[in-house]
């Protein structure tokens, strides 16, 4: 007889009763029911599978879509004396067969992979030989073309209903809209499933907008005296790079984190956050599924995210302790035109899938009716130059073709050109004045990328000869000249893309069988847009309320902690508490406008009035430096 439900869940994870839907979706999974669970950042959602898969005899698969996600969960587990296998890149087939063995005779509770490592034919065959208990489909919303993670392998995944026939599957995930969820539902085939939704109400976090034209001096303000840990999530791997060095050059502990650095570097950088080492992270999108730090008292986004579910799941990694915790957009006039450039008129539509794929198989010399199983190298930037084709548009239209089986996109495109400074800068300008010809090409290297001292950067040399005006042979050769000297280390790959065609060729043909979901694709995305800037602007609803109402819980409670709710609840009670606090600050001490603003988490323009009537009252006075002090 197994232990119970109640004795595992404290001997495992040390507590003495379960939250939310926790039990009724173990119960279900116990009584070999299908699930799906959504619940918020920090609910609990892998102790829903991870419990069950203790009570029943056998083997839990998981899904999950990313390397630090599953390592984060398998180590975890190794750590409660839980026997767990992740099956990550970089394993050797040797490797890989005694993995699999493992699975099979050694007694192992879990095994990780990811939708991808799924497809191969001997984990399938492996499957079936495993005594499965249960599997598990993490961050679920990636099966959804709707959803804001979707990843094509996962529409696979229902081939475990054949590789483990009888077995409950359960669904999770943290940001899903009901179109999400009936996707999920349809492209699992779950079978009449138990659909729990626990409250997504983070009654510890203060939601806030910050509108501000000086952008870096409110970063910095708000972060000069965090005691704990703080994210502050930016748009580009060059951004975390500027707004980390901004930070550390103001004294502020900062790193940065994307998708570029190397295995070894996102584990130191990881570490010495969660330890406490460095204080704040700064990071794309590629930094926190899976991370779990309770400590993070604050997240900051600097740039707009393109979705409200991008921005919640992302906000709510603060607070996971249940402490007080902020989440703040910081944003600025200029914002939302960027954010429409970047995320809504970079999206292909019919038209431009269509040209591109003729583009292509011209390219490649494909006959009508020919090309079905070929595989072929490019080279991104030369295809795009030869045809005149927008770099960012078109790559976005090779994902819509490759999401849609037209063909296979390889992760070669990751692979571009590399190059680190390996000298220090005062060698490096005086070698610049010794070979002036070249300066400008080195000179607008060092102005396009930032971190090249600090570690290999990924650079495009395309775009370094259209900013010079210098062919972009000729810089390929400035930097070999740069390796010879010894003054880099640098490695060029020559195609940096391959693409493998799945059907033959029927130029218009193959686009029209998915033409209507590309359109219904693209207004998905710009409705998506639509909505995180409506949330930027909103001036009466409560931010908590707002983000409960999206997802479907309706509530008309205000959480009396945002930005709004402190603005609509400005009371004469308030303009007098408000007006004690500007006083307060300036006892013994002046201090100008912004730096007032600063310290008080209150709306710029209610803190200014406060001003405009304490000097009405002649209870303050301005000098000559523009700072105020009492009278």
């Amino acid at each position: 007889m197994q232990e119970g439900l109640q004795t595992i869940l404290k001997k495992y994870w040390g507590f003495d009763s379960f939250k939310g839907s926790q039990e009724s979706v173990i119960t279900t999974i116990l009584d070999k029911k299908d699930v799906l669970a959504l619940m918020p950042t920090g609910g609990g959602k892998s102790v829903c599978y991870q419990l069950p898969a203790m009570h029943l005899e056998g083997i839990c698969i998981v899904i999950s879509p990313l390397v630090a996600l599953i390592q984060n969960q398998v180590d975890s587990l190794k750590e409660k004396g839980i026997k767990a296998i992740a099956l990550t890149g970089g394993i050797s087939f040797d490797e890989l067969n005694d993995l699999l063995d493992n699975c099979i005779y050694g007694n192992y509770k879990f095994l990780y992979l990811s939708p991808e490592r799924l497809q191969q034919s001997l984990i399938q065959d492996r499957i079936q030989q495993m005594n499965v208990s249960l599997i598990a489909i993490d961050e679920a919303h990636c099966i959804s073309q709707w959803g804001h993670d979707f990843r094509p392998a996962y529409l696979k995944c229902a081939l475990l209903k054949t590789l483990a026939p009888s077995k409950p599957i359960i669904a999770l995930t943290a940001t899903a809209t009901k179109k999400v969820s009936a996707d999920i539902i349809q492209n699992l085939e779950l079978e009449n499933p138990l659909i729990t939704k626990d409250s997504f109400e983070r009654k510890n976090l203060s939601f806030e907008v910050k509108i501000f034209e000086d952008k870096r001096y409110q970063l910095i303000s708000l972060l000069k005296n965090l005691d704990q840990s703080g994210i502050v999530y930016v748009r580009t791997r060059k951004m975390t790079v500027q707004i980390s060095e901004l930070l550390q050059n103001k004294n502020i502990s900062a790193t940065f984190f994307h998708g570029g650095l190397s295995k070894t570097e996102k584990k130191k950088k990881l570490t010495e956050w969660l330890n406490g080492k460095t204080k704040v992270m700064v990071a794309t999108n590629a930094f926190g599924m899976g991370i779990d730090n309770p400590k993070v008292r604050i997240v900051i986004h600097y740039q707009l995210p393109d979705s409200i579910e991008n921005y919640f799941q992302e906000a709510g990694r603060a607070g996971r302790d249940g402490k007080p915790a902020k989440a703040i957009i910081l944003s600025n006039l200029e914002d939302k035109k960027w954010a429409k450039q970047q995320f809504v008129q970079s999206l292909p539509d019919v038209t431009f899938v269509k040209l591109l794929y003729k583009r292509l198989n011209s390219h490649f010399q494909i006959a009508y009716g020919e090309g079905s199983g070929e595989t072929f190298s490019l080279n991104f930037n030369s295809f795009c130059s030869k045809y005149e084709l927008n770099q960012l548009l078109t790559y976005n239209g090779l994902r819509v073709l490759d999401q849609n089986s037209v063909l296979s996109l390889s992760e070669n495109f990751q692979q571009k050109t590399t190059l680190k400074f390996t000298t220090k800068k005062d060698v490096l300008f005086d070698y610049l004045q010794r070979h002036s010809d070249i300066a400008p090409i080195i000179q607008s290297i060092i102005r396009t990328y930032g971190g090249l001292f600090d570690f290999e950067t990924k650079i495009n040399p395309f775009l370094i000869a259209k900013k010079t005006n210098i062919q972009q042979e000729k810089v390929m050769q400035v930097l070999e000249k740069l390796e010879k000297d010894n003054l880099v280390t640098y490695t060029r790959t020559k195609n940096d893309l391959e693409l493998s065609f799945l059907v033959p060729r029927e130029d218009d043909k193959t686009i029209n069988v998915f033409a209507k979901t590309i359109k219904l694709l693209n207004d998905t995305k710009t409705e998506n847009l639509n909505q995180m800037l409506h949330y930027i602007e909103n001036k009466t609803t409560c931010r908590s309320t707002f983000l409960l109402n999206y997802f479907g819980q309706q509530t008309t409670t205000a959480c009396g902690k945002c930005d709004i709710c402190k603005k609509n609840g400005t009371s004469k009670s308030m303009d007098s508490v408000l007006k004690s606090e500007v006083l307060a600050l300036l006892s013994g001490q002046k201090l100008s406008s912004r730096a007032i603003i600063a310290e008080l988490n209150t709306e710029e323009s209610q803190v200014l009035k406060t001003i405009q009537e304490l000097l009405e009252d002649e209870l303050i006075q301005i000098n000559h430096k523009n700072e105020y002090e009492r009278i």
